[in-house]
């Protein structure tokens, strides 16, 4: 199962899921909870100015419910193909 999820509102999510036409579901974590619970609420540099931002992060998460491996700093391009690549060695 693969589960995206941001801050974004529902609204801006659709927006962003028809668009890119997504295979996923995309959760919304207005409140910043669950980020702050998977520890990737960090501080960030914008435009010369600290800001706490989501740090852009993806979790496997075995069937038992327990974080099997994290991709840390992932950047958009190239990550599905990174993703792919480690399920195949790890299957």
């Amino acid at each position: 199962m693969v589960l995206g999820i941001s801050a974004d509102p529902p609204p801006t999510q659709k927006k962003f899921e028809t668009k890119y036409d997504l295979p996923y579901t995309l959760l919304s974590d207005v409140d910043k909870k669950v980020a702050e619970a998977y520890g990737v609420l960090k501080e960030k540099n914008m435009y010369g100015k600290k800001v706490k931002g989501i740090a852009r992060t993806t979790f496997m998460i075995g069937g038992d419910g327990k974080i099997v491996h994290v991709f840390d700093h992932v950047k958009a391009e190239g990550h599905a193909e990174e993703v792919l690549d480690y399920l195949k060695r790890t299957a």
